[in-house]
């Protein structure tokens, strides 16, 4: 077993309807990095900053009509599935930060292919590049417990700032040669 973690659990019951109110609490816990170990029952490790955003997220809930707990707990059994689910969550993540890096470079491909050397291309690129990087970011920030996909999407996101550097390389070519 790993050595022990303190955990943070968020335990909550929200009026069943409008369906909103739960789907605006998984949407606020999963950008925690919080994982469920049953309906209303969310984990995550132990930090500062998220026992603030439970605490928030608490009271929230009671505004809301509802009811929460926000508990410290060392699990005493059973860490080690907490811990897997934990990273799955992560690796998920970065399967889908990997998945719109492999897009980008298709794209950047296309654009080449097209010759469409242009600054208005090479703005759009940089910024969807810069969106896969503050994406990332998030994630590996919630990464707490060491996913095994977070060097496989560096290495991703590294592809993808070549690829684009060598673009603007072609951008400035192209911009010599035109009169």
């Amino acid at each position: 077993m790993a050595d022990a973690i303190e955990w943070l659990l968020l335990v909550y019951r929200i009026p069943t309807e409008p369906t909103r109110l739960r789907a605006g609490v998984w949407r606020r816990l999963k950008a925690l990095g919080a994982v469920y170990l049953q309906n209303s029952v969310a984990v995550l490790p132990a930090s500062v900053e998220g026992e603030r955003a439970l605490r928030v997220l608490r009271n929230d809930i009671g505004e809301m009509g509802g009811s929460a707990q926000v508990l410290k707990a060392e699990a005493l059994a059973g860490q080690d599935e907490v811990i897997a689910a934990f990273n799955a969550a992560r690796d998920e993540e970065y399967t889908e930060v990997i998945a719109r890096c492999q897009d980008f470079l298709q794209e950047i491909a296309d654009e080449t292919a097209a010759e469409h050397f242009t600054y208005a291309e090479l703005e759009e690129n940089d910024e969807d590049l810069a969106k896969l990087k503050t994406w990332y970011d998030k994630v590996r920030a919630r990464d707490r417990l060491g996913a095994a996909r977070r060097d496989e999407a560096e290495q991703a996101l590294a592809e993808c700032t070549t690829a684009l550097e060598a673009f603007a390389e072609r951008i400035y070519a192209a911009e010599l040669d035109r009169p």
